[in-house]
Order: structure tokens, then sequence, then C-alpha cells
């Protein structure tokens, strides 16, 4: 739920944080830590509530753990003490997550955000998952996150009964929901103990989570258009629900046509074409082809990213 009056918490995640992409080397494919504290500067320029590296949207399936290092090192010299930086630790083994969340607490990172090991999909019930977060937020320095990956990845889904349940753990302090069912993260916010943070991780909904309880979002459509969505967030908190809902018709529509319809390749195009640095994924994911590219520039231009000039006709 949203945090309300003198109560809030100590680490406050309400506003909008960016999922940032890893860049990586054009000639070598190494990551590129120079490369990320450039585009950390453009992001930074704008109201975000802070940057979250290694999720799904950074290709953190694909990172050496000195990867994983090197990217917070770099981070952590850029992201201001005012702004948030988060990481994600996810493994497959609990031995796993917990070293990589001691490293990332070494690193400054402020917070962790845990995706549920999805290998051995059958064998992760409720009481396991249940005991693997519990070790992960009793060994962690810092607090944790639980995240509820998106369902087109292979993952497995966390019962309500279940957050609501580790939510009572005292460094479990919220959930990132990128299911994209408002129903759903509408009863997991009515769920959890006062406090507890909900973060929605659909650009298209946003404005719709806030309305039935969350306090913002990990957005993979805001490392597009930071502003555009870090103001959802302050209109609904000043009660500017028109403003809101007109900001939300900006953001939905780039978020469909290039985070959930072309997925990282389209984020990293996107990126490129604004004169940041996406580069290419690493493989086995490929780069978007030509005709792909193309669509990419078209919604940047509907978004009023790009002027119509620079799409092909």
């Amino acid at each position: 739920m949203s945090p309300a009056g003198p109560e809030a918490p100590e680490l406050d995640l309400a506003g909008v944080l960016l999922p940032v992409p890893t860049p990586f080397h054009p000639r070598t494919g190494d990551v590129d830590p120079t490369a990320l504290r450039r585009n950390l500067a453009r992001w930074l320029a704008h109201p975000v509530r802070g940057i979250v590296l290694a999720g799904s949207t950074g290709e953190a399936v694909f990172l050496d753990p000195e990867e994983h290092e090197a990217l917070m090192d770099a981070a952590r010299d850029v992201v201001p003490p005012n702004r948030l930086l988060l990481a994600g630790t996810g493994a497959e083994s609990t031995r796993q997550t917990i070293r990589r969340t001691r490293a990332a607490a070494e690193r400054g990172v402020d917070a962790v955000l845990v995706q549920p090991p999805a290998f051995y999909r059958g064998a992760m019930t409720p009481a396991v998952l249940r005991e693997h977060y519990r070790a992960v937020a009793d060994a962690s320095p810092i607090p944790v996150l639980l995240y509820q990956v998106p369902p087109r990845f292979s993952t497995v889904e966390l019962p309500t009964g279940l957050v609501a349940e580790l939510a009572g753990h005292p460094n479990i302090v919220g959930v990132k929901d990128s299911r994209g069912d408002l129903e759903a993260l509408g009863a997991m916010a009515r769920a959890v103990p006062e406090g507890f943070q909900v973060l929605s991780g659909s650009g298209a909904g946003l404005l719709g989570a806030l309305q039935v309880g969350a306090c913002g979002g990990i957005l993979g459509v805001a490392n597009l258009l930071p502003g555009p969505a870090a103001g959802i967030v302050a209109a609904v908190q000043s009660g500017q629900l028109e403003e809101a809902g007109q900001l939300q018709e900006r953001v939905g529509p780039l978020h469909r046509a290039v985070v959930a319809g072309m997925g990282v390749p389209g984020v990293k195009a996107a990126l490129d074409f604004l004169g940041m640095v996406g580069g290419a994924p690493r493989p086995p994911l490929r780069a978007l082809s030509e005709g792909d590219r193309d669509r990419v520039r078209t919604a940047l231009a509907e978004a009023g990213l790009l002027s119509p000039e620079e799409v092909p006709q």
C-alpha cells in the first residue's frame, strides 16, 4: 500500500524507478561502464525516484558476477544520495542470491530486487518460496523487494497470500508486480500491511495501479519517457488526475509498442534513436530487424520524441 501520513517508511519507494538496460561494448561485447554512466547522467536529469540495475530490462540473466559488480560500482559513482540505487540479485539458489545481495550491499546499493527461482518450477511451492525469501531477507544487510516477473518470462507466480505473509518480515519492504493485471495488483495492495510498498511494472497501467494502491512503478518505458512517467505519480500525489491521465495516454502506447511489443532489443534500439547508448543485446537475444527498427522510430515519433522527418515513409 502507498505510505501515508507520518508513518512513511525508511526506504521510500514512491515514484518511478528506471530498470536500465545494460550497455555492451560494440567490439568486445563486455559491459561498458562508461556508456552506463553517460546514460545515467541523462536519466537523472529528470525527477525519477531512482535506478534499478540488473533487472529483466538489464539482461541480468546474461551477466557474469563480476559484471554485476562493475555495473554497481559505475552507477554508485553517478547516482546521488537523494536518489535510490537498486539492483536485481535473484538467482536460482538461495546461496547465490544471498551472495549477490551481500555484494550489492557492499557496493552501496540501497535495496535489492529479488525474482523467484524458477528453473525447478514445479518444486517452487509457496512453502519453498517462503523459506527462500526469508533466508535472503534474514541475511541481507539492506532491504529486499519481491519481484513478480512478467508472465511471458520463465517464472513462477507469487500468490497474494504468500506476498502478504512475507510482507510481515521486517526486511522485506515492497514488491514489483509486472503481471500487468490491475485487478490482481489491487488485491495484493489490499492484502499487504500498511506501509508495505507495491510498485507496478507496467507502463501501460501505471495510473490505474496508483489508484488501486501502488505507490509508484519500475517501468521499462520510463527509460524513454522518464519525465512524463514520473509526472504521472507526481500528478496523482497532487490530486491532478486529469493531468495524470493525459500523461498516461502518452506513456501507455509507447510501452505497448516498444517495451511489451519488442522487449529488450526494442528498448535498446529506442535509446540509440534518442541519442543515448542502447546498442545490441547480448546473444542469444538478437538485435531488431530493419522493419522493427522503423516501427520503433514511428512509436517514438508518435510519443513526441522524434520529429516526423526522422521516420522513414
